[in-house]
């Protein structure tokens, strides 16, 4: 009788022990999916008031719940060209996603390449992208998702939104086909929208609502309600 009361004592205390371990961990967090958006300004959200809640990653983590992790690795003024004026290639936050260990990586950088002294480096463009793409599918990243730019407006920016239509969105097309990349269109949503463009080049909390939908139904395959 001794040994099983001392047994169920023992495994009682193990139980606690365990519990104790585990306290205040995340329900699932072992299983979440990770997910790293990266980008320029526009992924971190410059400009917009209550940044850390409402730029479009944060946006984002709400709608898909907590069976996902997602982080925002956005840097200002970051190019995708190596040649750029800051590629995001030499930011610790590149560093950071790989570090991180994605399931799922979001890209989208191109709005800063668009600007004619970056552009100059256009041939280098799907060379670079296709790099970036690599450096997460050989880190165990198991989709990667290139975004077309949102669009920009006339204003006081140096970037030119032909650029991004007639060649930029093309070669992202080209980059998807070489890659195994799929596309999240984020041009199409904020077209035509410029009252959601404050400065004329980053959108503000709804208009990064509808970029974190739209990433939202390329991830799920479904619409939020």
């Amino acid at each position: 009788m001794k040994p099983l009361l001392f047994i169920l004592l023992a495994a009682t205390m193990l139980l606690f022990a365990v519990r104790i371990l585990h306290a205040g961990e995340p329900a699932g967090s072992a299983q979440a999916i990770r997910v790293a958006c990266v980008g320029d300004s526009i992924t971190y959200g410059a400009r917009i008031f209550n940044r850390e809640v409402m730029c479009y990653p944060a946006q984002l983590g709400a709608l898909l719940g907590t069976n996902y992790s997602v982080r925002n690795f956005g840097v200002n003024g970051t190019t995708l060209l190596k040649h750029g004026d800051i590629p995001y290639w030499q930011t610790r936050a590149f560093k950071a996603a790989l570090d991180f260990k994605p399931d799922t990586a979001v890209i989208n950088l191109g709005a800063n390449d668009a600007a004619v002294y970056n552009w100059i480096y256009r041939y280098e463009f799907v060379k670079d992208y296709t790099e970036l793409i690599r450096s997460f599918q050989s880190n165990g990243c198991k989709t990667v998702w290139i975004c077309y730019p949102a669009p920009t407006y006339p204003g006081p920016y140096d970037f030119t939104d032909p650029i991004v239509v007639n060649e930029i969105i093309p070669m992202i097309d080209e980059i998807a086909s070489r890659t195994g990349a799929r596309i999240i269109d984020l041009y199409r949503p904020l077209s035509g929208k410029a009252e959601l463009f404050p400065d004329t080049v980053h959108p503000n909390a709804e208009g990064a609502r509808l970029m974190a939908v739209a990433v939202f139904a390329a991830i799920t395959a479904e619409k939020p309600e």
